[in-house]
């Protein structure tokens, strides 16, 4: 019986390396995740026939309808967007940026703001809207 006993204690199967790679694996995958960032605001998007979905967002700016701009849960100025979507673009620089603009802000801060993305060079803007559909 007891060579039959050291066979038994013989075929233990050790789970460390497996509990290695699987650690591995999760901590490459949130390394890897890519976050979007909120702007902090809620907004009423305007309805819109022709809405797509955009992938790889990065950047989201909110406008309120007192035409207020939030970024990342802080409203902001127009002169600072240049400086807070470069660096957002640095740590994400395949996102595309996206304007949550409600329906009753006025459309020439949404003018402005796109002005301040192109002279920082952002190619991938976006209004983000609902699909409302053919009414």
């Amino acid at each position: 019986m007891s060579s039959q006993q050291t066979q038994d204690e013989d075929l233990e199967v050790n789970m460390t390396p497996m509990l290695d790679i699987v650690f591995i694996m999760l901590i490459f995958f949130i390394v890897t995740a890519v976050f979007v960032k909120e702007p902090g605001i809620d907004v009423t998007r305007p309805d819109a026939s022709t809405a797509k979905n955009v992938k790889r967002i990065s950047t989201i700016i909110g406008i309120s309808e007192s035409n207020e701009i939030w970024i990342n849960n802080k409203e902001i100025n127009l002169s600072d967007i240049r400086p807070v979507v470069s660096k957002l673009k640095q740590e994400n620089p395949k996102g595309n940026v996206v304007i949550q603009a409600d329906k009753n802000s006025d459309a020439s801060i949404v003018v402005r703001i796109i002005e301040q993305l192109n002279l920082i060079g952002v190619s991938g803007i976006s209004i983000a809207t609902r699909d409302g559909g053919a009414s």
